[in-house]
């Protein structure tokens, strides 16, 4: 499964143009991607892009690529990066910077959908003001949800492999023979991150982050909540059928 939605814009940023434009779609589909590590998030995003033509934009996405493509000083990207080489977080107003300077993204005519951001309640209060500047307003916020027990078994049980970094877990996704990569035959390891008590720590703080987040968007109705249990097809189906139950057409 792949995107071929071109984000050349959202990546550089600036005055970048994506160089093959999104096909027209009868509804831009202007959504935020709520959901912890593990939630499968990225998947379910892969499939609405392709159902509903919207540009999936994640900040984390711009941040992999910064480490690849030239970035322009004074930017917020060169901001990003400096806070990150010093082991510092990315600060809110940085991260809202980024964002600012793709607003050309946000009024794409594919629609989009924003994973990432925003991750604690003062992004999302920055984004309301962003968004209502640019004349634009969010069609629904898609939180998908799954207990701490069962994200914790999905990401402690991942290995990777990491000559040709591809992806297995130990029950969901085992390799044919144990402990080696089906594809190249590079022994697996597992990330320093996904180790059990790690994760807890990850899953306690994004929880802590988002709960007044989620309250923030439900305040406003427009917090859609998806159980992330089972197949990606299902929960694809159960997000569709919690959007046109909110009498959104889909």
């Amino acid at each position: 499964m792949s995107v071929t939605t071109d984000r050349t814009a959202w990546i550089e940023g600036g005055c970048t143009v994506c160089p093959h434009p999104p096909a027209k779609v009868h509804r831009a589909w202007h959504l935020v991607l709520l959901g912890p590590p593990g939630v499968g998030k990225g998947t379910q995003a892969e499939l609405l892009a392709q159902t509903l033509g919207a540009c999936p934009l994640s900040t984390g996405e711009v941040f992999r690529a910064a480490r690849h493509h030239p970035v322009a000083p004074g930017s917020a990207m060169a901001a990003a990066q400096a806070q990150m080489q010093r082991g510092e977080l990315v600060t809110d107003e940085t991260v809202l910077d980024l964002v600012r300077e793709r607003t050309r993204c946000l009024h794409c005519s594919g629609g989009f959908m924003l994973d990432g951001f925003p991750r604690t309640l003062a992004q999302a209060t920055a984004l309301d003001a962003l968004l209502a500047r640019e004349s634009l307003t969010l069609d629904a916020v898609i939180s998908y949800d799954l207990p701490a027990a069962q994200l914790i078994a999905r990401l402690s049980g991942r290995r990777v492999c990491p000559k040709c970094k591809a992806v297995f877990h130990v029950t969901a996704h085992p390799p044919r023979a144990a402990g080696v990569c089906d594809q190249c035959g590079t022994a697996l390891v597992q990330r320093p991150d996904d180790n059990a008590t790690a994760v807890a720590v990850r899953l306690d703080a994004y929880a802590a982050a988002t709960a007044p987040l989620a309250q923030h968007y439900r305040a406003q109705g427009l917090l859609v909540p998806i159980v992330a249990d089972g197949e990606p097809a299902r929960i694809f189906s159960r997000t569709l059928e919690a959007l046109a139950a909110r009498s959104v057409p889909v």
